[in-house]
């Protein structure tokens, strides 16, 4: 298989890229993969310690929100979609104050697994006038939970007609695993659902099957074999991958550089960023996952679904923390003609 890149964006016209929003509420997608709590410390410096040479964040506020595969799940709710959250959490204040929040945003909780010998993946993040200090993670990671493993995956295979779209969050922290991947790559064979993957390091082996898969460029890299440091190697590991993963596409985000999709057949499209401002990246890439996964459910090609994507991102990351993109936002950027 060959490719050739080109720069070209696709432009569909606006009137129907805003149909393709307007169909987001009729969606279903479950999320699968590895919930955490985010915490956010907002305060203020004005010296340093005379103990450290730290800053001295004095505390404004506190905030909590879901992040992870919570995090794919609120963006999708918040877009118009139907969703419902599969993982695991433990019986703790953490877990606790996660599930609180995907239920009031929204969000179903029927596939959480609770467990009170596991503790709820946490990350608190200390924020000092618009930039991130420090972050504190408290984690544990699922592999020796068998049982609650094979909970999420029978939930799995029992409702998984009643879904349009199953996004693969993974966070590399023990919830998806060889025997879940397996088992999706085969119930997909029989029901040929829209299928998402945001990959990592662990499970490269394992993805199979997927309409499409989202690695950033260093995951691309890792995944290839290879070092991602021009145009030609990033074609390399694009076309590797799509052979590696037996996927229908993989879309490589770039940061800064934008994104780039590679299909099985025909030009490598690329995807300025559409950022405007950018003034927090958190949660940017799941984001790009939430946006790309309501909109192949809603009927959308992968290039529409790219380009919505970017839109999604370009609004998210001149917001700070981790936020979500509402559907009349994504409308007022086409309605303002494509940027």
């Amino acid at each position: 298989m060959s490719h050739r890149f080109t720069t070209r964006t696709p432009h569909p016209p606006q009137a129907r890229l805003a149909d393709i929003v307007s169909r987001f509420p009729q969606v279903r997608v479950l999320v699968v993969g590895d919930l955490m709590l985010d915490r956010y410390i907002w305060g203020r410096v004005h010296r340093i310690s005379p103990e450290a040479p730290v800053p001295v964040v004095h505390i404004t506020r506190e905030s909590i929100s879901a992040g992870g595969a919570g995090n794919v799940a609120t963006n999708i709710q918040t877009l118009g979609g139907q969703v419902v959250a599969s993982g695991i959490v433990g019986k703790d204040q953490d877990g606790r104050y996660l599930l609180q929040e995907l239920t009031t945003r929204g969000v179903s909780i029927a596939g959480v697994v609770t467990n009170s010998a596991a503790m709820t993946i946490s990350k608190t993040r200390i924020i000092a006038h618009s930039q991130q200090v420090v972050r504190l993670d408290r984690e544990e990671r699922a592999e020796s939970d068998g049982r609650g493993r094979a909970r999420v995956r029978t939930f799995v295979q029992k409702s998984l007609e009643d879904f349009d779209v199953v996004v693969v969050s993974d966070y590399g922290k023990g919830v998806v695993d060889a025997e879940l991947l397996t088992l999706l790559a085969t119930l997909r064979k029989q029901w040929h659902f829209v299928y998402l993957i945001d990959p990592k390091r662990r499970n490269f082996a394992h993805y199979r099957g997927a309409s499409l898969v989202k690695p950033n460029k260093e995951e691309a890299g890792l995944a290839a074999g290879l070092e991602i440091h021009d145009e030609s190697a990033l074609l390399d590991a694009g076309t590797r991958l799509l052979d590696l993963w037996q996927t229908e596409a993989v879309l490589v985000s770039r940061g800064e550089e934008g994104m780039s999709l590679f299909k099985r057949a025909g030009e490598v499209q690329h995807f300025p960023t559409a950022a405007r401002e950018v003034f927090d990246v958190t949660g940017a890439g799941d984001t790009v996952l939430a946006a790309c996964a309501v909109a192949l459910g809603a009927g959308a090609s992968f290039e529409e679904a790219t380009l919505l994507a970017n839109y999604a991102a370009g609004i998210v990351v001149g917001k700070i923390g981790t936020a979500t993109v509402h559907p009349e936002e994504l409308q007022a950027v086409l309605e303002a003609g494509n940027p």
